[in-house]
């Protein structure tokens, strides 16, 4: 048995996007190297300018602080809070408690690639032991490149090739105990962060929403036995529970992929489904995901450029009117208007919904796709750069596999598709709830009695369609045979 003096020092634990106990490498190779653990959190959103959290992930990380320091409580730990910037607030800790390790799992947006590189550099050099590790995605964005040795630019290929490459390890268990140190440094409290919004926006969020690792396991356990057989018919309907809505867990790093990999496994071995689950279409889900991360490390400029240059010539309109009929979903089409006001309550869109708002914004109103990154960044509890990024070049059509621009969602065939009953519609649109279903979608159009009837006047109670989506169709062609004609498209340089 070591004497006191012979004690190994402690180790810190600095916990970013992987707030779980569960599946954590850096927590876990720390307890294994023997000595206390401090497992610190530091606010710094400066060191990620200019992708600070929006107001929507403020709250759900003020929750998810709170719940993780629960969870280490009761291994014996807890959770050292406090601000940047990050390498002044690792040294202090360190100092003050004789830790000579500092771990932490990896995050890929490249201002914070940078920054922690010059902060394990730092520490390296004054003699402290630095590990990181992956706990946030199945491969390194690194790792996977074509034939060529290229990046890959288009999905199928993508993960085709990911799938032939994975075998994820088993999920580690939760530590039971956390070994603590004889004196804890100093610690601010969550509230002092100020990540609750001082506005009454949260409490639709609240309602919506259970943050934390214990969330994230229930929400998983709910989908994989009441939604994941259906997933495959009823993930494009908003009207319908479908969806597993584990996004934002898996943002925060509640839980891990690795843990949805062997759950969706263990649930088709349980079920006699054989190997299908491998391509399933949840799967892909999480292999898109896998594939924004790997086009934002290969292509950083991403997140304000075009993958495609010829759309930096793009003829897109400045029309503030526009983008806050749309932001407040007051443009008139009800399938739009339901998920931005979905978005503004909950904190969260359905992913079809997300495709036709997003449509609607840069198609027919010809706004940019930087204007809903901006807007979904705030609202979404989501927002996460590399899969913000994707969506909205997808949806623009100048991104890595993207829609073809000349792709134009009509939202009024897509709500009556998609929320054939109207029930989506009604639960967020409420002025328009007593109009027929045959009426629901396109209320401009239906007879003078049928909206009386209804209570609902329209451009009054509900506004009118803010433009026609028959000739915005017509004028985003032309823009972009146009912007096609002005110049010679560059190789985006990835395949």
């Amino acid at each position: 048995m070591s004497s006191p003096s012979q004690a190994k020092p402690a180790a810190i634990v600095w916990f970013r996007l992987d707030l779980r106990l569960a599946d954590n490498p850096a927590l876990q190779s720390a307890i294994e190297r023997g000595g206390p653990v401090i497992p610190v959190f530091i606010h710094a959103p400066k060191e990620e300018a200019p992708w600070q959290p929006g107001g929507a992930s403020r709250w759900w990380l003020h929750q998810s602080l709170g719940a993780l320091d629960s969870d280490l409580r009761k291994a014996g730990s807890r959770l050292i809070i406090a601000v940047g910037p990050s390498l002044t607030a690792l040294q202090e800790v360190a100092r003050k408690s004789g830790a000579s390790a500092v771990f932490w799992n990896r995050r890929y947006e490249p201002a914070l690639v940078a920054r922690d590189a010059a902060i394990e550099r730092a520490l390296r050099s004054q003699g402290l032991e630095v590990q990181c590790f992956n706990s946030a995605l199945l491969q390194e964005p690194w790792e996977i490149r074509n034939q060529s040795g290229r990046p890959f630019k288009v999905f199928t290929p993508y993960w085709k090739h990911c799938l032939g490459k994975l075998d994820p390890a088993e999920p580690l268990p939760a530590p039971r105990t956390i070994r603590s140190p004889r004196k804890w440094p100093r610690a601010l409290p969550i509230a002092a962060l100020e990540l609750e919004p001082k506005i009454n926006w949260a409490g639709g969020l609240r309602s919506a929403w259970n943050p934390g690792e214990a969330g994230a396991q229930v929400r998983l356990k709910h989908f994989v036995h009441e939604a994941l057989t259906q997933y495959q018919s009823n993930r494009n309907r908003p009207d319908l529970a479908g969806t597993s809505r584990l996004s934002p867990h898996l943002h925060f790093g509640e839980i891990g992929p690795r843990q949805l990999w062997h759950a969706l496994r263990r649930h088709a071995a349980t079920k006699g489904l054989g190997e299908g689950w491998r391509t399933g279409p949840f799967l892909a889900e999480i292999g898109w995901r896998e594939f924004s991360h790997h086009l934002l490390s290969h292509f950083p400029q991403s997140p304000l450029e075009p993958l495609r240059p010829e759309f930096k010539n793009f003829p897109w309109y400045d029309n503030p009117a526009f983008l806050e009929a749309w932001q407040r979903g007051r443009t008139g089409y009800p399938i739009i208007d339901a998920g931005m006001r979905e978005l503004w309550t909950t904190g969260w869109m359905h992913n079809r919904v997300r495709m036709i708002a997003g449509s609607f914004l840069v198609k027919d109103l010809l706004l940019p796709w930087t204007e809903g990154t901006r807007w979904f960044w705030d609202t979404l509890v989501d927002a996460d750069l590399a899969q913000n990024t994707l969506g909205w070049q997808w949806t623009a059509g100048c991104g890595a596999d993207a829609a073809p621009f000349f792709r134009i969602f009509n939202p009024l065939s897509q709500g009556e598709k998609f929320d054939p009953q109207g029930s989506y519609v009604r639960r967020w649109c409420p002025e328009l709830a007593k109009v027929p279903t045959a009426w629901l979608h396109k209320p401009w159009q239906a007879p003078q009695e049928i909206l009386t009837d209804a209570g609902v006047r329209l451009g009054q109670d509900y506004p009118a369609p803010v433009i026609s989506h028959t000739i915005a169709r017509q004028v985003a062609l032309e823009a972009f045979a146009k912007m096609k004609a002005s110049g010679n498209p560059t190789d985006s340089g990835c395949d």
